[in-house]
């Protein structure tokens, strides 16, 4: 099993780089955040690689980062998700976006990647609801609070604030940030008022 490729980039298609390591040239497939990232022909690449080996095909997928990998995996453990929607669903979220988007129960976030429709999208905000925390990344600071008002758990102070700075234009994701970066300063028990007046604060940086 090819865990990880070495070498330089020979060319790159629409959805494969092409990897000579040391003469022998490889085809990794890449979502479109990849191929945007990995840098240009002649010049040295890094890949953390996902094989497939079935009956009739060698297929290797190519990441920047090993969470990135991982997530290509835990995607595919979702029903009616395979290779394509996965690469697909990583080409418009990062890791640390898909984390947030699920624990925040975002469909709509993950059904802008191509492919996927509504029904794809619920199960993958269903189905790994659980598991994204362990995902998140350079996400996973504010992960507890986002599934929190992703399940309507949230306190009502917090839930409020986050509903008026999204009313206000920002995303959920950014008004959650902005939220628990306020607590912090404000916290447990400060009215909504205050979150808002905070968060707003926080989004002006």
């Amino acid at each position: 099993m090819i865990g990880k490729l070495k070498g330089t980039i020979d060319e790159i298609g629409d959805d494969y780089v092409l990897v000579d390591v040391h003469g022998v040239c490889y085809v990794a497939h890449c979502s479109a955040r990849t191929l945007s990232r990995i840098g240009s022909v002649g010049e040295a690449c890094i890949l953390f690689i996902e094989t497939y080996v079935r009956e009739d095909q060698l297929k290797l997928f190519g990441f920047m980062t090993a969470l990135e990998r991982e997530w290509f995996n835990l995607l595919q453990s979702v029903q009616g998700v395979g290779s394509k929607v996965a690469l697909a669903v990583l080409s418009t979220l990062t890791p640390g976006e898909l984390a947030n988007a699920i624990a925040l129960q975002d469909k709509t976030s993950i059904s802008r990647a191509n492919g996927v429709g509504p029904k794809v999208a619920v199960r993958v905000v269903t189905e790994l609801k659980n598991k994204a925390p362990a995902f998140a990344g350079e996400a996973s600071a504010n992960i507890g609070l986002k599934q929190e008002l992703g399940e309507g758990i949230a306190s009502a102070p917090v839930a409020d604030a986050v509903s008026a700075l999204t009313n206000l234009g920002y995303s959920r994701d950014q008004a959650a940030n902005a939220v628990a970066a306020a607590m912090k300063t404000a916290g447990e028990g400060a009215d909504s008022a205050k979150l808002i007046r905070l968060g707003l604060k926080e989004l002006s940086r």
